[in-house]
């Protein structure tokens, strides 16, 4: 498991409060990794108003991975604190730690690629982005590379139906909606995990029929979304050897779902 990341001593930190409400939660009141990543995108956009800066170009998100101490619950009140923890030439880290009244639960790191409008091209950063965000980053620079592994040969699955509502206002489907098919898998294991990955291979777009594949391993869970042999998206879930135990309500919820 990653160690948390300390909120950096100087350069820019914004923070956002939250209420977890029962839209974000499991059938037991854990904190939904889709919500979450609802979460990180919204503190994300916030942190870029309140630093009064309209950004010239739109971001991609190309993976995400976060590191679980504890799952924050329904009703507690929580805290974001986000910052710019790296950068490269083209895409910059966000580091964004979740915190409850007893200290810190979740920390999630996410690299952005910038998109140019236009053409959706990766861009340059800029100068005012490094104005703002150079100071927390400290020097740290981030690559973009993938790795997680294909998938088998014969991946067992079955198909994962989008909807309407899956589409943001880039015309495909937001990086949010990845993790809710986290949650399907996560929904039929016996444990929760200690850290959870997503790799963004290609954008879902109107018209596509996704397949859901799951391999399950001791402690770890890969799976996949493609598109024919095309990976769409892929992640990874893991606990320690002693992590945390079945969440029985979310367990007594998911039958009748498909196994995968």
């Amino acid at each position: 498991m990653r160690r948390f990341l300390a909120r950096p001593p100087v350069g820019r930190v914004f923070t956002v409060a939250k209420r977890i409400r029962s839209t974000d939660v499991t059938p037991s009141g854990r904190l939904r990794f889709d919500a979450l990543a609802r979460y990180l995108q919204q503190a994300a956009e916030d942190d870029l108003v309140d630093a009064g800066w309209d950004e010239p170009y739109d971001w991609a998100v190309r993976k995400t991975a976060v590191t679980v101490r504890d799952f924050p619950r329904y009703g507690s009140r929580i805290w974001l604190h986000t910052f710019c923890s790296a950068t490269g030439p083209r895409w910059a880290e966000r580091t964004t730690t979740v915190s409850g009244p007893d200290g810190d639960l979740m920390q999630a790191t996410a690299v952005w690629t910038a998109v140019g409008r236009a053409d959706g091209r990766p861009t340059q950063l800029g100068p005012e982005f490094h104005r703002l965000y150079d100071g927390s980053a400290q020097g740290r620079s981030v690559s973009v590379r993938l790795s997680h592994p294909r998938p088998p040969a014969t991946p067992e699955g079955g198909t994962w139906p989008l909807r309407a509502s899956d589409f943001d206002t880039r015309g495909h489907v937001n990086n949010a909606v990845h993790w809710a098919a986290v949650e399907d898998v996560l929904a039929g294991l016996d444990w929760l995990p200690d850290g959870a990955e997503l790799e963004y291979h290609r954008p879902v777009l109107p018209g596509c029929d996704p397949y859901l594949a799951a391999s399950h391993e001791k402690n770890q869970v890969s799976l996949w979304l493609l598109d024919g042999t095309q990976r769409l998206a892929s992640a990874r879930l893991s606990r320690l050897a002693d992590g945390r135990g079945p969440d029985r309500a979310d367990r007594a919820s998911s039958n009748g779902q498909r196994d995968l």
